[in-house]
């Protein structure tokens, strides 16, 4: 024997009906069944909803009913030949007539009690199975109806009234012997010993369907419903959710006491208690397998089975001196509680036995507080216990899986997992048999927190980031081709995905939370976007609140700088090519640094001096393994270096710089470059990185060229420069006669720090720099008589988008 229920979510259309008859005809090959029935969608609100307008005379009822009427009537004309639909309708206008008899006592004696609304509401079940069982009949001889009200027997608790479970077994037994036939029973629905209608409550029908499965022994219960089992998570937070195939009954019940609505323990105890397997079908797609719930599960399954929330609870602490090794105490709280129906539903103590921590549902919290009060009211009067603390707003997440007991480290992963993506946990708790970690957060952080839990314990490293960039020129525009075209190998090899949610230029700014597309963004920002403003960018992506956020900003603007400590104060990480933040005021910098350390995220900037080259990564690891940098010498603008190697008698300076501007070389605006700021800037930034406090004022700078040239805008730069070609070219015949060349050096030792032009002869390591490339002498504790040189391309819109891509994938990856 087996049991299906078939709930209101597959129980919608006429086409439905003919669906799970399909069903019904398919498991009816293998094994005698009995098929427990839902109302139709919505029908038992609609229903209840007629009961509330029968107490208002101006709304009346009749309008709900006769769209509730109208229902029922169009599925059995779609479903029945014309010449077969009398039967039916009339069984269907008989019951419609005493939902009217009914909804017209409530309006006369204006009242809607229980025991009434369980009168009322019985006929949604009542309706679905009669027109269910017929239509089945058409084709099927072994169809049996049998009326839930004669086999189920309940106490008097209308609403959710409690089953005689031995009384109810015996009856089952005795109606439901005849094991050729498929028995049609509408679920749901009781009586009393005296005969009157009474409900089971929530998920009544799946109670109807486990009291029978116990009763008859059967061998399998199944649960048909519009999903497709039980998922690793609520697929409406966490789209990348997925089935489970196998669930133990301990983790079926931790998972629904948390929230996972596809069951509920109270309805499904009697077939746990009687070993009886429990199977979660999608009635929309019968060949998937679903979610099997049984024993003897083994031990190769996955550590953690599932997430499950609770959205919307409130905390109430309990606290006071006059707790401390005072028996008694939560017998106490827990009782007040349990007088005025309030359900716990999260429980924490500190073990110093000073405060109490509950959870409970938002909508019960007055009549919680209340009884807190009256309960303590006398210790509350001398200062022994205080008035409970309140926060509201707060959501439950429960990691669920029998194995979790055996695994080390698991509650240090979730919560460095949501650490670092912002997410403050505000109460924890953990059951003795250890299959369960419940951890508290406010409700504005639960979806991010369940998606970041998802991928941690799920998606074997599968790790979506969501870009927000500011910047698309020369470096942004390089950095989005260079990730489309890597998307695929990132996904397949690294388990990576890298979202464009933001985007802006200086015009415009545009967001999309399910991602922009990178082959059209350009387009996208022009038509779609609104006009730009930094602290509206801020506000919208710290708004989205998504998980693996990263700002990236590829401008030189001095206007984007003071996003970056709200970024990371909100739990972003931040990429930057943009060197104005770590060269500013020291204590700038160092807050920035501190604030993504205490907020455990990153602020990398490893473009802002070499482009791609690994200068700032390198020093790093040399003074991580015990070194000590000692000194540096450099050429650390691939632009000049560009400029110097490219001008010649036929090719002035003037032009070579024009051309390093158009080719992309240079800072936007060619100044910063030519004036040796650019420069300056790279040289402090590393010396700050070897560990010297140094400020742009404590560097000395030789300029070469004439100060009248900066006297005037960017545009006028160049013409003016084309005045001073002779001046330049002199200086370059004089270093081509000396045998020498000429390169713009960046010199640091403690205690004094220059930049500047200077010739450089044939045995020096700068001697040899070719077109636009740095090098960096790093002069250390061991690297003392020979230094550790780096060298290559040190700029280019192409080698810094590949600098900022692998700062974004040491996020990614680390």
């Amino acid at each position: 024997m087996k049991v299906l229920k078939f709930g209101g979510s597959c129980l919608r259309s006429a086409n439905d009906i003919k669906n799970i008859k399909n069903i019904i005809n398919e498991e009816a090959k293998t094994s005698p069944l009995v098929v427990v029935l839902s109302a139709f969608q919505e029908i038992t609100n609609q229903l209840e909803i007629c009961g509330i307008s029968a107490l208002n005379p101006s709304s009346g009822f009749k309008p709900g009913l006769n769209d509730i009427e109208n229902f029922h009537l169009s599925l059995a004309k779609e479903l029945f030949p014309v010449a077969g639909q009398s039967e039916i309708i009339a069984r269907i206008k008989v019951m419609i007539n005493e939902i009217e008899d009914i909804c017209t006592g409530i309006s006369f004696l204006k009242e809607f009690t229980p025991k009434t609304k369980d009168s009322l509401i019985q006929y949604g079940e009542l309706l679905s199975s009669a027109i269910i069982s017929e239509y089945l009949s058409l084709d099927l001889s072994n169809i049996a109806y049998t009326d839930a009200r004669l086999i189920l027997v309940s106490d008097e608790n209308f609403g959710k009234a409690n089953p005689d479970l031995k009384l109810s077994f015996k009856k089952i037994r005795k109606y439901l012997k005849d094991s050729d036939k498929t028995h049609i029973i509408p679920g749901f629905i009781a009586s009393t010993n005296n005969g009157t209608a009474s409900t089971l409550g929530r998920e009544g029908s799946d109670y109807t369907a486990a009291i029978i499965a116990s009763a008859l022994k059967a061998k399998r219960f199944e649960k048909w419903t519009n999903v497709d089992g039980i998922m690793t998570a609520d697929p409406k937070l966490v789209k990348n959710a997925s089935p489970v195939k196998k669930l133990s009954y301990n983790e079926a019940m931790e998972l629904a006491h948390f929230g996972a609505k596809v069951i509920y323990p109270p309805t499904l105890h009697t077939v746990f208690e009687n070993r009886i397997p429990v199977i979660i079908r999608n009635a929309f797609k019968p060949e998937n397998q679903g979610t099997k719930i049984h024993a003897g599960l083994n031990d190769k399954r996955p550590t953690v089975i599932g997430l499950s929330n609770i959205p919307q609870i409130a905390l109430l602490t309990l606290y006071g001196s006059g707790m401390i090794g005072i028996p008694g105490i939560s017998q106490r709280l827990f009782g007040a509680l349990a007088e005025k129906k309030v359900n716990i539903v999260f429980i924490t103590q500190a073990s110093s036995e000073h405060s109490i921590t509950i959870g409970i549902n938002q909508s019960e919290l007055k009549p919680a507080k209340k009884a807190i009060s009256e309960e303590f009211s006398m210790e509350m009067e001398v200062g022994k216990i205080h008035e409970p603390e309140v926060e509201q707003d707060q959501s439950i997440i429960a990691i669920v899986g029998d194995r979790m007991k055996k695994s080390t480290g698991l509650a240090g992963k979730a919560f460095s997992t949501l650490g670092k993506n912002g997410v403050n946990i505000r109460s924890i708790a953990q059951g003795s048999s250890e299959r369960n970690i419940s951890m508290v957060v406010h409700k504005n952080d639960l979806k991010k927190a369940m998606n970041v839990l998802h991928e941690r314990f799920f998606l074997s490293g599968t790790k979506q980031l969501h870009l927000f960039l500011i910047g698309t020129g020369n470096v942004g525009s390089a950095l989005l081709q260079q990730i489309d075209e890597q998307k695929e190998y990132l996904k397949q090899q690294h388990s990576i995905i890298l979202n464009l949610t933001g985007a802006a230029n200086s015009k415009k700014m545009l967001f999309k939370k399910e991602g922009i597309s990178i082959h059209s963004w350009k387009h996208d920002l022009d038509k779609n976007g609104e006009k730009m403003n930094p602290s509206d960018f801020l506000k919208k992506a710290i708004s989205l609140n998504l998980r693996n956020s990263i700002f990236i900003d590829e401008t030189a603007s001095e206007r984007i700088i003071p996003l970056y400590q709200l970024f990371l104060k909100s739990s972003f990480n931040v990429v930057t090519s943009n060197k104005i933040a770590a060269s500013s005021a020291y204590d700038r910098y160092r807050k920035l640094i501190e604030t993504a350390r205490a907020k455990n995220v990153k602020f990398l900037y490893e473009t802002n001096v070499g482009a791609g080259l690994p200068l700032i990564k390198t020093i790093h690891d040399l003074i991580n393994s015990g070194d000590k940098i000692t000194g540096f010498q450099a050429v650390l603008s691939g632009s000049l270096n560009f400029i110097l190697n490219s001008f010649n008698e036929k090719l002035p300076f003037s032009k070579t710089v024009q051309k390093a501007v158009e080719e992309g070389f240079t800072e936007p605006d060619p100044r910063i470059d030519l004036s040796g700021t650019d420069v300056k800037r790279k040289l402090l930034i590393l010396a700050r990185e070897c560990g010297y406090q140094l400020e742009m004022e404590n560097i000395e700078s030789l300029p070469f060229v004439p100060e009248s040239c900066f006297s005037s805008t960017k545009e006028a730069f160049i013409e003016k420069l084309s005045k001073q070609d002779a001046y330049f070219e002199n200086i370059r015949k004089t270093a081509v006669q000396s045998k020498k060349r000429l390169r713009y050096v960046a010199d640091f030792k403690p205690g004094k720090a220059t930049v500047g032009l200077q010739n450089v002869n044939e045995t020096h390591p700068f001697y040899v720099l070719d077109g636009k490339d740095n090098i960096l002498l790093l002069y250390t504790q061991r690297y003392e008589e020979q230094p550790m040189v780096i060298k290559g391309a040190g700029a280019g819109a192409e080698v810094t988008a590949s600098g900022v891509f692998a700062d974004i994938m040491r996020i990614a990856i680390g």
